[in-house]
């Protein structure tokens, strides 16, 4: 029974560290990747070098083996051992790599981009460093924002390797590093901006970010030129009530626009009635202005008679009738 416990115990912790790990890829393929691979050891150029020499030593084994069989042996011994000096001795960086070459196991020098030479036994080629802008994605999963929101964020770290000697002595898997440090601060990052920020002002946390990022890694011989937080998740439930929260604000809003339109027509129509207050040509202008309107646009028109009527003076029911050209209906 101790046994299994143990066991799932382990297999938990394991899951756990798992899932707080931010590199996707395995990072002992990213140390074999961040090293240069197999043409640390072996290129196309030294392996056509080699079978040169070696077919070259083959030839002049087998003329010199015509007349003297030891020399012959020799001279293939040779060739042989020639062509695997050579399969060795030679190597290629590219334009953006530098090489890290070892000297019994003490740093050496740099070499490249382009062709070099090390001795083979004596001298290795360690790394070729990649000194192009390198993308690393970052996940921050079920962090706590400063108002206690829990979060899921997803940011992108672009950096450089600027000085390769610093970048292989101090650290031993700089790609990891960086991952995990991303990580770290990114959660720091959370933990001290509220939601609304996390959400608005990104270019602001990226920018904090990169300036936290970059003085740990300076000393690395790695500068990170920026982090772009790219996905802020928050749950479900949260961005249910905050949509229904926008649409109360927006309802209010409305509302209040609404009843200040209303305040402001009837101010409007305050002023208009004092206006007409003591002048009733006015009104009476205004009365028959309305009416000419009216009549404008529809072409026919019922009036039926009120007091209002009568207080604007629009003259007797036949007038009436006859300037709108329209139905009389007569007052119950």
């Amino acid at each position: 029974m101790i046994v299994p416990s143990i066991v799932a115990a382990k297999k938990k912790r394991n899951e756990a560290v798992d899932s707080e790990t931010p590199v996707k890829n395995n990072p002992v393929q990213s140390n074999i990747g961040m090293r240069g691979g197999s043409r640390r050891f072996v290129n196309p150029v030294s392996l056509l070098a080699a079978i040169i020499v070696w077919m070259t030593g083959i030839v002049l084994a087998i003329y010199v083996g015509q007349t003297n069989e030891e020399r012959g042996a020799l001279m293939l011994l040779a060739a042989t051992l020639a062509a695997v000096f050579t399969l060795f001795a030679i190597k290629i960086a590219d334009q953006w790599e530098k090489g890290v070459v070892l000297r019994f196991g003490k740093f050496r020098g740099l070499r490249g981009p382009g062709l070099f030479f090390i001795i083979p036994v004596v001298d290795e080629l360690s790394h070729l460093i990649d000194q192009r802008v390198r993308v690393t994605d970052v996940t921050a999963e079920s962090a706590l924002t400063r108002d206690t929101v829990p979060v899921d964020v997803d940011a992108i770290v672009f950096w450089t390797v600027w000085d390769a000697q610093k970048a292989v002595l101090e650290v031993s898997d700089y790609f990891y590093a960086i991952a995990l440090s991303a990580q770290t601060a990114l959660r720091e990052a959370i933990g001290r901006a509220e939601l609304a920020a996390m959400i608005t002002e990104r270019e602001h946390i990226g920018a904090e970010l990169r300036r936290i990022l970059d003085e740990k890694t300076n000393s690395w011989g790695i500068t990170v030129h920026s982090v772009e937080i790219r996905d802020v998740k928050i749950p479900q439930g949260l961005e249910d009530a905050m949509s229904r929260q926008a649409q109360a604000e927006r309802e209010r809003q409305a509302r209040i626009i609404l009843g200040t339109a209303e305040t402001e027509i009837a101010t409007r129509f305050v002023a208009a009635g004092a206006e007409y207050e003591n002048r009733p040509v006015a009104l009476h202008l205004r009365a028959m202005n309305m009416l000419y309107e009216a009549i404008k646009e529809k072409g026919s028109m019922v009036i039926v008679p009120s007091s209002a009527v009568e207080t604007m003076g629009l003259g007797g029911m036949a007038g009436i009738t006859a300037l709108g050209g329209g139905v009389v209906k007569p007052s119950e």
